[in-house]
């Protein structure tokens, strides 16, 4: 849209976190009534036709924001040209960007990447400026205070949001990165894997491989025998967790429409995207996020990227994304991780909720409605829901089927239960919503593991909140070879093991907090995840030596021990294999179980595939504890 040239006009400071106010005065559609309205007559004097402002008054209306907001976030106007209408009619000086070195990095600098309403510019050789966004509802009285007080203009110059805030993440960058890096270091150290031992730890590790050698020097058979009691019962109770799971499966299904708020009562929401060479799928991600059936005007979409990749950045702006797309640069510093980035980006969330996806996610136009009801009728409690993840390309190879065999069964078998009973949950890496405000106050991500997402998932347990789960689904591309999946699920273990660490520093404490069943569970879920996956060949050999044995020796000569322990070896490999497919088939639509296809007659490998990423893990955790072994992803084709 044009706009035409007035006398000027005086307009006061934008706020731009104004997302749940109402629009001041009577917002009526009538031009009568609306005509009385300070804000629909400012936008009428610099231009904007009354019809457009009539419909852009009842969307505010529906919203809960402003006329402004709906106006800037329509795409009918330019935000620089917008603006800089409003300093011509105040005749004030226009600034469309602010360098960032004119601006001191003080105590309170990051309220402007929420509110970006003013900053003070320092220049060398004239004197310092302020510089404001001004807000329309107030310009009778900026306009009669700068008639009254000329020289409360001499300082003033106008400028945009944008403007503000990239000069505010630049300014800021040096002192921000840091504490995304020490925040949860500094704040709850016992919470943080910075250190992968603590003393204690290393301590009684080294005993307990001291006492070990020696038992197998001393009593090697009696060790032996010992060793393998435990192992199969460990991996047993852990087995034991998934069928309980498989036998009592609910399907969830979508809520229905009664459940889901009325459009007037959203607030902002924010989502945040971490990204690293991600320019193939840029494309495809700004499509999916611009499907969420959400008002723009409340959408305060984050796309955060390391400020050294280039390419990612360029193909976003290529693309040129909406008012309520923002692309946050994070300052090159170790550790290059995922939640680095998203703690780097946390302090200038807008939203009362957040959600979290990755690149190459597809999430459900209708998901943050329904997470908006879930947590509207939940307890303040529930600081989490988790949505599935479903895999959309199990066709093209055989690790992509099982891995979506092992999805299902995760997400839409084991979290519910875990969640209807009210266990601490590991969230999965993606399509998590939270209430901002427990997000922050459980410190966010730590950046030094690299499976955030399990760690935050129990920490938040730890703190008396509790996750949920959802209906609404995110698709996804599971890995399709060896090499990307081994590296994917090698630093997914990796994360593990700093999790178990982590929570294991202080077990009776852990206790205290999360009570014996969670504390059971949280044991099952990643200590015999991990014992599981780290001995599943040894106990195959188990397996195989005790059918050898069975079959040599004659039957009435078998002890009662041995022939338990072979059971109980075979329930365990036998019984993995059919609850991993049970599992996993069992709430899948023929569908994805005709993608699937045979594919299935692979778990066995897929499970000696996951043991040598478990070892791999192990000795990285020794050699590189927090390298992020970077996940490639390529744009979705169309499949059958």
């Amino acid at each position: 849209m044009r706009l035409r040239e007035y006398p000027p006009a005086a307009l006061p400071v934008q706020d731009d976190a104004r997302n749940n106010s109402a629009p001041s005065g009577n917002l009526s559609a009538g031009h009568g009534a609306a005509a009385d309205d300070p804000e629909f007559v400012a936008l009428s004097t610099l231009g904007f036709s009354r019809p457009l402002l009539a419909t852009l008054t009842d969307r505010a209306r529906r919203n809960g924001t402003s006329i402004e907001s709906e106006l800037l976030h329509s795409g009918q106007v330019d935000e620089a040209a917008y603006y800089g209408a409003m300093a011509r009619y105040l005749r004030l000086p226009f600034i469309a960007a602010i360098d960032p070195g004119s601006v001191a990095d003080i105590p309170g600098l990051d309220t402007q990447l929420q509110r970006p309403n003013q900053v003070r510019i320092n220049h060398r050789h004239k004197a310092p400026q302020v510089a404001v966004v001004p807000e329309a509802v107030r310009l009778a009285d900026l306009k009669a205070a700068l008639l009254a007080m000329p020289l409360l203009g001499q300082d003033l110059a106008i400028t945009t949001p944008s403007a503000i805030r990239g000069a505010v993440w630049r300014s800021g960058a040096t002192r921000r990165v840091r504490e995304a890096i020490n925040g949860l270091f500094d704040r709850f150290p016992e919470f943080s894997a910075r250190m992968v031992l603590s003393g204690t730890q290393g301590f009684y590790a080294g005993l307990g491989s001291a006492a070990l050698a020696f038992a197998l020097i001393a009593m090697p058979i009696e060790t032996l025998l010992l060793l393998h009691i435990l192992l199969s019962l460990i991996y047993f109770a852990s087995l034991g967790l998934r069928f309980a799971a498989f036998t009592r499966q609910q399907f969830a299904g979508v809520p229905p429409a009664a459940l889901l708020p009325r459009e007037d009562a959203l607030p902002c929401y924010t989502v945040m995207v971490a990204l690293y060479r991600e320019a193939a799928v840029a494309e495809q991600l700004l499509a999916s996020l611009g499907r969420l059936d959400w008002p723009p005007s409340l959408l305060d979409i984050k796309l955060i990227c390391e400020a050294d990749d280039q390419e990612t950045i360029a193909a976003l702006r290529a693309l040129k994304p909406a008012p309520h797309f923002e692309i946050v640069e994070v300052p090159p510093a170790t550790p290059r991780t995922k939640p680095k980035a998203l703690t780097y980006a946390l302090g200038a969330a807008r939203g009362e909720f957040l959600a979290i996806y990755d690149a190459e996610d597809r999430p459900h136009p209708q998901q943050l409605r329904e997470a908006h009801a879930r947590f509207r009728a939940s307890p303040m409690a529930i600081a989490c829901l988790q949505a599935p993840l479903i895999i959309t390309n199990a066709r093209e190879s055989s690790i992509s089927a099982l891995f979506s065999l092992e999805y299902c069964g995760l997400f839409r078998g084991l979290l519910p239960m875990l969640a209807r009973r009210k266990m601490p949950l590991p969230l999965g890496g993606t399509s998590n919503h939270f209430r901002a405000d427990a997000l922050r106050a459980a410190g966010g991500w730590d950046p030094f593991n690299v499976t955030e997402d399990a760690d935050l998932g129990f920490r938040l347990y730890r703190l008396g909140y509790r996750s949920d789960v959802m209906a609404r689904q995110t698709l996804e591309d599971a890995p399709t070879t060896m090499r990307v999946w081994l590296g994917q699920r090698s630093r997914w273990f990796k994360g593990w093991l700093q999790t178990w660490l982590v929570l294991m520093r202080e077990p009776r404490r852990l206790i205290d907090e999360m009570g014996f069943p969670g504390f059971c569970i949280f044991q099952l879920m990643i200590g015999g995840m991990l014992v599981s996956s780290l001995l599943h060949p040894l106990i195959v050999v188990f397996m195989a030596l005790g059918t050898y044995y069975m079959l040599e020796a004659p039957a009435d000569e078998i002890p009662a021990g041995v022939l338990s322990l072979f059971i109980i070896d075979t329930i365990n490999i036998l019984g993995s294999y059919l609850i991993f497919l049970g599992l996993g088939r069992g709430p899948m639509i023929e569908h994805e179980r005709r993608l699937v296809g045979w594919r299935w007659i692979g778990v066995p490998l897929y499970w000696i595939m996951t043991s040598v990423a478990a070892w791999r893990a192990v000795t990285e955790l020794r050699s590189k504890p927090f390298f992020w072994n970077k996940t490639p992803h390529q744009p979705t084709g169309r499949r059958t």
